[in-house]
C-alpha cells in the first residue's frame, strides 16, 4: 500500500496529479509544476492494487509513484462529437 495526494489542476480541465505523501508539489520537476498550474487538494489516498480508480489502472499509478515519485492522470479523450455535447449540456 502506498499513501499519495491527489491535485487537481486549475490549468487543463479533468487533469490530476497522484504525488507520493512523501513529496511536496515543489518537489515535482519544474515544468510539470508550470503546465499543471496551481495544485487545488482533493484527498489523500492509499493506493492498493486490490482498489478500484475510475478513470486509470491503479497499477499504472502505484508503478509511476514508486518510480518517479507522481502519476500524471489527463483528460480521457473523447470523439468529437461527445466533448461538443458534454459542453453544451
Amino acid at each position: 500500500m502506498k499513501l499519495c495526494n491527489v491535485y487537481r489542476s486549475d490549468k487543463k480541465a479533468e487533469t490530476y496529479l497522484y504525488v507520493s505523501a512523501e513529496m511536496g508539489f515543489s518537489d515535482l520537476p519544474g515544468e510539470l509544476q508550470e503546465r499543471f498550474g496551481e495544485p487545488a487538494f482533493v484527498m489523500s489516498l492509499i493506493l492498493s492494487t486490490d482498489r478500484k480508480l475510475s478513470r486509470v489502472d491503479i497499477s499504472q499509478v502505484i508503478e509511476s509513484i514508486e518510480e518517479k515519485g507522481y502519476y500524471l492522470q489527463l483528460p480521457p479523450k473523447l470523439p468529437v462529437e461527445e466533448e461538443i455535447l458534454r459542453h453544451l449540456a
